[in-house]
């Protein structure tokens, strides 16, 4: 679940980047303690993205048997949502006030506190070649990597799939969809069986980016849509494009309940429409699998698919929309060699099989935590189609800079509306990556 790029954080983060000098000076100096023996004393400050149900009791219960070891060591948890994160580390960064280890995501999100020097340079300690590093799935360690540097702490692997009713296909008498194509045309059948086809909410905005990045993935060569991702070097000029988010727009008028106003729909209602039997798709993240089958749909009637590719499309067939979520050691912290000792254990195959099992369903990547015992099957199933995928989609809204994700952002909300069409969409984006070279 991802959050809305700001355009007031990335000015914030900017300036980060220009004090750079002394930002790197502390980076440099916690890098050369991160592997020094901790002194277990003092209070230790964590910012998670685990607030609220199920996943909230995770990082208390760590916290209380980190301290049945190290009793002199008191933790300040800081607990935020998918939504509230995002705020919290803007006025965190802004006065200055980071927490010893705080929740990133990856691409530009993560860049922007490593070239702003607020994380530790973790490389001594978490590189492919360590102790700690090699317990990790590789394309996890790499995707916090900068410049031969590891700055990351991967907590769980990510993916984006549509999810769907065994039961409410079979009343409608579809099939698994092979393309595009063929999920649009489902959508009749299922809505003539009395459900809506795919539960959709785009209140927040990122919903809809979801949906695109994949599109865009399978319909824009990999090389042109990465150097699109940057300003410097972009042209957002591939037909492929355009395509896309027709193709999206045609998905959310044949597919979804565009009466309810889809915009003012949170994720979570759609998560809980798909989840109460209404709706007979619901396009999902491995972390919301066991949420999703918490109500009417069981999960032995839970099915997963990759988002279909659209035929014709010039893109790579082969890409998943996902990445791994984690956290990061404050590089200004007095207590970094502690913050990393707290981390090694939250990521002990232990602890990283709770984390994966239900009620949390969080698949962890450490390697071995994820199994047919310790995860339900669509999470297992998730995490391997993850694995297998040669390359993975980096969510929109933190793949590029916020200007350029808040420009598709507002155009997706535009589109689902009716409000623009796809090429005036397209043409908004170019003028903010202009704007932001």
């Amino acid at each position: 679940m991802r959050p809305r790029a700001l355009s007031t954080f990335a000015a914030l983060l900017g300036t980060l980047t220009l004090a750079a000098c002394s930002g790197g000076q502390s980076q440099t100096t916690s890098a050369a303690d991160v592997a020094a023996t901790p002194e277990f004393s003092g209070t230790l400050s964590i910012l998670t993205k685990f607030a609220g149900d199920p996943t909230g009791p995770y990082f208390e219960n760590l916290a209380a048997e980190y301290r049945k070891k190290h009793p002199q060591v008191k933790i300040e948890l800081i607990q935020e949502t998918d939504q509230s994160v995002k705020d919290k580390l803007k006025t965190l960064t802004a006065s200055d006030a980071l927490p010893d280890i705080y929740f990133t995501w990856t691409g530009n999100w993560a860049d922007n506190y490593i070239r702003g020097g607020r994380a530790a340079d973790l490389t001594k300690v978490i590189g492919p070649d360590t102790e700690w590093g090699k317990t990790f799935s590789p394309g996890s360690l790499e995707a916090f990597a900068r410049d031969g540097k590891y700055y990351g702490i991967p907590l769980y692997g990510n993916g984006k799939f549509m999810g769907y009713s065994k039961t409410a296909f079979e009343k409608a008498g579809v099939k698994v969809p092979a393309t595009f194509e063929e999920l649009i045309a489902a959508c009749g059948p299922l809505r003539k069986a009395g459900y809506e086809p795919v539960a959709f909410g785009n209140k927040d905005g990122w919903p809809a980016l979801h949906y695109l990045q994949q599109l865009f993935a399978y319909n824009v060569p990999h090389d042109t849509l990465q150097a699109d991702f940057v300003p410097e070097t972009a042209k957002l000029d591939h037909p492929g494009y355009v395509t896309s988010l027709t193709q999206f727009k045609t998905l959310v008028d044949q597919c979804t309940d565009t009466k309810s106003g889809t915009n003012g729909v949170l994720y979570s209602s759609a998560q809980e429409a798909f989840a109460g039997g209404k709706a007979a798709m619901y396009y999902q993240e491995i972390l919301e699998f066991d949420n999703a089958t918490s109500g009417k749909v069981k999960p032995d009637d839970f099915g997963i698919f990759q988002l279909p590719v659209p035929q014709n499309a010039a893109g790579d067939p082969t890409v998943l929309e996902g990445s791994p979520e984690g956290y990061l050691v404050n590089a200004k912290s007095p207590r970094v060699a502690l913050a990393v000792d707290f981390m090694k254990f939250v990521t002990t195959l232990e602890n990283a099989k709770t984390l994966s099992s239900p009620p949390y369903g969080q698949p962890s990547t450490v390697v071995g935590a994820v199994t047919p015992e310790t995860s339900s099957k669509a999470v297992y199933e998730g995490v391997q189609l993850v694995n297998k995928a040669p390359r993975l989609a980096i969510w929109l809204d933190t793949v590029t800079v916020p200007e350029v994700a808040d420009a598709w952002l507002a155009g997706g909300e535009a589109l689902v509306s009716g409000g623009t069409t796809p090429e005036k969409v397209l043409e908004s984006v170019r003028q903010a990556s202009d704007a932001a070279k």
